[in-house]
């Protein structure tokens, strides 16, 4: 054990049982099962619990969205339905969405009730706006009526939140006053050090279940290289006169794994895949990169189980300072903790995973989220490319330095300035977008 492990492991260990106990607790909310996009999924969650409250179908739906949820719900393909956005997902919530499932919502679809969802958005019963009079980046208002009686549901601040919920005026549930869920205020207080020392010294039982997102993830990947999903880049990549261009190595297996599972979960693959803070496109780009990397070179299983730990948890951590939805992409945080696996199967140490951090940092922090669709693959490739290069000159000793841009000596003032460009400096980026979308 190195100088720099000896020193982790006295610093870990002097975290409370209660501590240790928090920061498990809060992986294992974050990093879930979710079938398709997240966004549309959460709207679905809302309906049915609307339906569940009314005690019947709903005859007329009003769904209200914040711009962050109207953007990424618009073009995102919907799990079993060979159907796109909004509409298919707010009728099948409807007709046999459940929301004991919460993410996996929709998994009792059939092709009966997708004809069933058609003849609900032929029948004009699914009213969609956006609230304007709402500044949270996730927000979900559904209200659904039959006859005299109506239903009232509130989603906010995280995909599964309940906020709000009444049944013809009674009110059965009110937190509409809170401006961030519950679970926060119970919630660790994160550093990268510690997430480091977290990752790199808990009891391997005690975290072999992030284990799974790479066995989920793989799947879907695996299912969409020998499928036809998306944008098709993930199999593209493999493909003749490409693999001529890239090779078959360890870079393009990572880039081609990364993106077929997005192509497919982005055209509605009605498989789950392991998110991370309600993202499945983030729950892919913080674990497949890491887990080929480890399959390629033969890494051990405790060193796999860590590199995921170390990845999710830098993930959640950076998602802290944003929120659940933001307008910058969320391959870029996703991709950085992709970034901290990769090093440290490289070899680094923790001075190593900071260089990789500032380098991410450095290089894609302005990349836009216009909303989740199929070309959603382009930049998790594009992301996850840039881990691959981030850790390679990370394990060689060199960084970014805090003379070039946004980068500062302290990796935790990196964090936050490119947290502050993405909630302030792009203030008016997701109008501007959800704009030119609902414009053409």
């Amino acid at each position: 054990m190195n100088k720099n492990r000896i020193f982790a492991a006295s610093i870990f260990f002097t975290m409370t049982i209660s501590e240790k106990e928090q920061i498990i607790g809060l992986v294992k909310r974050e990093v879930v099962p979710a079938i398709g996009c997240t966004e549309p999924m959460a709207v679905a969650l809302a309906v049915a619990k609307s339906k569940e409250i009314l005690g019947s179908i709903p005859k007329q739906i009003e769904v209200s969205l914040s711009a962050n949820m109207l953007k990424n719900a618009m073009g995102v393909g919907i799990p079993g339905t060979d159907m796109v956005g909004l509409p298919i997902a707010i009728a099948l919530g409807a007709i046999i969405g459940n929301s004991d499932y919460l993410l996996e919502v929709l998994k009792d679809t059939t092709p009966e009730s997708v004809a069933a969802g058609r003849d609900f958005i032929a029948q004009k019963r699914i009213q969609i706006s956006q609230k304007k009079d709402t500044t949270e980046k996730l927000y979900i208002e559904v209200v659904s009526h039959n006859g005299d009686d109506k239903a009232v549901v509130i989603i906010r601040g995280e995909h599964t939140h309940f906020a709000y919920i009444a049944k013809n005026g009674d009110v059965l549930l009110d937190e509409s006053k809170a401006t961030s869920s519950v679970s926060e205020t119970s919630d660790p207080v994160l550093t990268l050090k510690k997430v480091y020392d977290f990752a790199m010294n808990a009891p391997l039982e005690d975290i072999r279940f992030i284990l799974e997102a790479a066995e989920l993830n793989r799947k879907v990947a695996e299912i969409s290289l020998h499928g036809d999903y998306g944008h098709g880049l993930g199999k593209m990549i493999f493909m003749q006169p490409h693999e001529q261009l890239l090779g078959n190595g360890i870079f393009s297996k990572i880039l081609a794994y990364t993106s077929a599972a997005c192509d497919a979960r982005m055209a509605g693959l009605k498989v789950p895949v392991m998110s991370n803070s309600g993202s499945g496109n983030q729950g892919i780009a913080a674990t497949l990169p890491v887990w080929v990397y480890a399959q390629e070179r033969l890494k051990s299983e405790e060193e796999l189980i860590r590199a995921l730990m170390l990845s999710h948890l830098t993930v959640i951590y950076i998602k802290q300072s944003f929120g659940r939805l933001s307008p910058l992409c969320g391959c870029v945080v996703a991709a950085t903790g992709s970034a901290c696996g990769i090093t440290y199967l490289m070899g680094g140490d923790y001075e190593q995973i900071v260089y990789a951090v500032k380098n991410m940092i450095a290089n894609i922090s302005g990349m836009i989220c216009d909303g989740a669709k199929p070309s959603c693959s382009l930049k998790v490739a594009t992301g996850v490319s840039t881990a691959v290069f981030s850790s390679m000159l990370a394990v060689e000793g060199r960084t970014v330095s805090s003379v070039e841009g946004i980068i500062d000596d302290d990796v935790e003032k990196c964090i936050r300035n490119m947290a502050n460009l993405g909630i302030q400096g792009m203030a008016g980026t997701d109008n501007y977008v959800l704009d030119i979308m609902t414009r053409k």
